[in-house]
């Protein structure tokens, strides 16, 4: 996952200087962002790798099927656009484009990227012995290990989730991150690294790994609430929040509180929206009597073929 920490750690310098992007910048408004491009083509050749030496030896479509591999190109996709296409420069402009970058991160790329199985794609892009190794230095790692069992428990993984979408919407934090190269990079890596602690219990491929349904529609249910909660503080507010935004959106046509509204109305409802449809896959297969897990997420030969390629 070392790719993906490149990718949501781009060089803010690169969109977040200078003038704020009007509308006839629009289109020559791309973002050259070497890190984030190394990142996803880094990220992106290493899973493509694993996935074909998977197939190769288990059969194609085994292990990580096709729309498992596809939900993964999706989420890299998704990256690509909220980082590299003109949203990123137009975020500095107005607060409605910046909270569609950050909702593509947390609820479009991270859930994508967890169904894609990464994990099992990275350890078979490794030949056998440095599977093996890697298996053996991890045995050892206790800390790292105890910490990783933590931080993928329902309720840390919500916790850290939720937290940092409320501490990046403190004004004090959000403007900072509008001035700041390090803090805009810290924003959008905790962004996403909380985003995929939040999905991985509820969308790993693994059925033993998965929370039961009722932590993970519990966790669903809270996370679209404190979407709709934040979200409907934001477009509520009778005053503008971010003094980062208050000359750079009336050449979109927009007041900062009519920029606001729309922010929080994107967060409210198409955001909020996400986690509650997640419940579907993650509950009817309970309501048709088919067990503790989600059918949609099931990869039935995963955990046989992750047995036979690690050490």
């Amino acid at each position: 996952m070392c790719g993906l920490a490149l990718a949501a750690a781009p060089r803010a310098a690169w969109a977040h200087t200078g003038r704020a992007p009007e509308p006839h910048d629009l289109w020559t408004a791309w973002t050259f962002a070497p890190t984030v491009i190394v990142g996803l083509v880094l990220t992106s050749w290493l899973y493509a790798r694993g996935v074909r030496a998977l197939w190769h030896a288990a059969g194609v479509g085994r292990g990580i099927p096709k729309w498992r591999a596809a939900c993964f190109a999706g989420g890299i996709a998704t990256l690509a656009i909220a980082l590299l296409s003109p949203i990123d420069g137009v975020a500095q402009a107005l607060f409605v484009v910046h909270m569609i970058q950050h909702m593509l991160l947390v609820v479009v790329a991270a859930p994508l990227l967890v169904l894609g199985d990464p994990a099992l794609a990275s350890i078979w892009a490794l030949r056998i012995g440095a599977r093996r190794g890697l298996g053996a230095w991890w045995r050892k790692r206790h800390a790292l290990a105890a910490l990783w069992h933590v931080l993928r428990r329902p309720l840390v993984a919500f916790t850290l989730h939720v937290t940092a979408l409320w501490l990046w919407h403190v004004p004090a934090f959000y403007d900072a991150a509008l001035r700041n190269e390090g803090v805009h990079v810290a924003e959008h890596v905790s962004f996403l690294a909380t985003a995929l602690l939040f999905w991985y219990p509820i969308a790993d491929a693994r059925a033993r790994q998965r929370s039961s349904v009722g932590v993970a529609t519990l966790s669903l249910f809270a996370a679209g609430l404190q979407c709709t909660l934040l979200g409907a503080l934001i477009a509520m507010s009778r005053h503008p929040w971010y003094f980062g935004h208050y000359a750079t959106t009336a050449a979109w046509g927009l007041t900062p509180l009519e920029d606001q509204q729309l922010a929080g109305l994107v967060m409210w409802i198409p955001a909020g929206l996400v986690y509650l449809v997640a419940l579907v896959p993650t509950v009817l297969p309970v309501l048709r009597g088919e067990g503790r897990g989600s059918q949609w997420m099931t990869s039935p030969t995963a955990a046989g073929v992750s047995a036979r390629g690690t050490p």
